[in-house]
């Protein structure tokens, strides 16, 4: 059984940072992209960053590059999401998320985590 168990969200000021962690388990993921999507309340889940299990070649959001940083640890099994200078605007449940294709569409990707929540006040 697939588990994505997303950690590290919380209230934090404009400005400042948050790490997220998304521990997997289940199954092997070395052939599979892991990624971050967020929510907030009325909006579309969207894309945030993704990476390779395999090679580590990471993608990122427009709205996210330069502030946000994907890794993973291949021997914990976890990949984490860095955020540095958070604004109001990226106030949303962030999802930890597992698939084998390379794209930014929600609905394509295979395992979902419950979500963290991320708040960030002006």
């Amino acid at each position: 059984q697939v588990q994505l168990v997303e950690s590290g969200g919380g209230l934090v000021q404009a400005g400042g940072s948050l790490r997220l962690s998304c521990a997997a388990s289940g199954r092997t993921f070395s052939s599979y992209r892991m990624a971050w999507f967020r929510q907030a309340p009325g909006k579309e889940r969207e894309f945030v960053a993704a990476i390779s299990w395999s090679d580590g070649s990471t993608y990122y959001a427009d709205s996210v590059k330069g502030r946000f940083t994907i890794s993973r640890d291949n021997a914990k099994n976890t990949v984490n999401l860095r955020m540095n200078s958070l604004k109001p605007e990226d106030t949303a449940l962030y999802y930890c998320a597992a698939g084998r294709r390379n794209t930014i569409v929600a609905s394509a990707w295979d395992y979902w985590g419950q979500g963290t929540q991320v708040t960030v006040s002006s």
